[in-house]
């Protein structure tokens, strides 16, 4: 059975078990959209370097019903992150919301399945955002996810409000007994003059191969306030492409930052939307990779309104056979007068054999703008090198000294200082600091 015919037969049976959904439509035009444009190859320009297509000819159980799953809340604690006592939780298995795992410690928060909020008083957030980040992935793989919404979640923060607690959510795969495919799902509305903090991590269990083709969707009300991490450190044998939209409807300030240290291919697609004027987006990423693994990063600022700013800072460490890709693309629309926007790519590499794929992409259509790009490659500094290596430092440390001290802009992004320790701490194992 081909991957179009397995996914067609999986989606007539999700049918058949939810005929009166508000959803039915979504899923049916986005299956339609997958038919037609089925898994991307390099051939597709936004996947030139990225090639997933031969990951679908492999043998991975889709699961669509929830009961087929057993897991326990111990097999969680290898994962909890630093803090979780006094934080909100939100559990995926499988791509699926554990109600029973995640914890609510905010009043502030409410989190309820996707199709419960498409009837009640939040449908007309469910109609309007939900499903808009295609829009911008003119691709099978968003259009997949889509089509298989299901155990969901809608994560709604009360206007005025900041949730006094982080929001950890965590991502897990279970490949114990057989390769996994596992598409979360969630959309999260922001209301007016509400902040919020959110964590989200990944993990693989068991050795079997994992592939976590992920959708987060996010409505920012006017003045609200955005704090997105997203920590990537899975295990060699999972492959994941996490696709974040940001969709700033008032004017708001979004923070984001993706820090992704290992996994066997990542694929980050973040989209930042600015509609409204006076909107703030910062994004910053820090990829790390050695081995043979592969990580690419597509961003798109969309400047919609006027006087929007926006800084963009990712940087990458790369060594043995890894291979990074960096594609930022900034849109200035023609309405979208006085807008800042700043991009800069810098990456380091290690190895011979290491390599980047960098494209930075400016698409402006107004005419009083301040807008700039920039990307480098190239290896550690030599003097700065040799200068710690006089003053008695081994080798081995300065050179983590220098590339954490690279990393260094990005960790600082981080606003938490709970979170920013934690990564550090990460970071750091990674470059095998003393």
């Amino acid at each position: 059975m081909d991957t179009i015919t397995y996914f067609k037969d999986r989606f007539e049976k999700l049918q058949e078990q939810q005929l009166d959904s508000r959803l039915k439509s979504l899923r049916d035009d986005a299956f339609s959209t997958f038919e037609k444009a089925g898994i991307p190859t390099v051939k597709h320009e936004e996947w030139k370097y990225t090639r997933i297509s031969d990951f679908f000819s492999k043998d991975y159980h889709f699961t669509t019903d929830l009961q087929e799953q057993q897991f326990r809340a111990a097999e969680l604690q290898p994962f909890l992150l630093p803090g979780h006592e006094n934080a909100n939780v939100i559990v995926f298995v499988n791509g699926h919301y554990h109600a029973e795992h995640s914890v609510l410690r905010s009043e502030e928060l409410e989190v309820i399945s996707l199709e419960t909020a498409a009837h009640n008083q939040y449908a007309p957030v469910v109609e309007k955002h939900l499903g808009h980040s295609a829009d911008y992935h003119k691709d099978g793989i968003n259009a997949l996810n889509t089509a298989f919404i299901q155990e969901g979640v809608f994560i709604h923060i009360q206007k005025g409000k900041t949730v006094n607690h982080p929001v950890y959510i965590y991502n897990v795969t279970d490949a114990r007994s057989g390769n996994i495919f596992a598409q979360p799902r969630a959309l999260v509305h922001v209301g007016e003059n509400a902040q919020v903090e959110i964590l989200e991590t990944f993990a693989t269990i068991g050795s079997d191969e994992s592939f976590t083709n992920q959708v987060f969707e996010i409505a920012v009300e006017e003045n609200a306030v955005l704090h997105l991490y997203k920590i990537q450190n899975d295990a060699a044998n999972s492959t994941i492409v996490s696709t974040t939209h940001v969709h700033q409807v008032g004017k708001s300030v979004a923070n984001v930052v993706t820090i992704s240290l290992s996994g066997g291919l990542v694929r980050n697609n973040l989209n930042m939307v600015m509609s409204a004027p006076y909107c703030e987006a910062n994004l910053s990423g820090l990829y790390l990779q050695s081995g043979h693994t592969h990580v690419d990063n597509h961003t798109v600022v969309d400047n919609r309104q006027p006087n929007c700013l926006s800084n963009e800072l990712y940087k990458g460490i790369m060594n043995g056979h890894a291979t990074g890709v960096f594609n930022g693309k900034i849109f200035v629309r023609q309405i979208a007068q006085k807008t800042n926007a700043y991009q800069t790519n810098k990456n380091i590499l290690l190895s011979g054999n290491a390599t980047v794929n960098t494209k930075p992409q400016l698409e402006i259509f107004a005419d009083d703008v301040k807008c700039s790009h920039g990307c480098t490659v190239g290896r550690l500094d030599e003097e700065a090198l040799f200068y710690l290596k006089a003053r008695g430092i081994s080798e081995a440390t300065a050179r983590s000294l220098l590339l954490h001290g690279f990393a260094l802009d990005v960790l600082e992004k981080i606003g938490s200082e709970d979170v920013r320790q934690f990564v550090n701490k990460l970071v750091t194992a990674s470059l095998n600091l003393d």
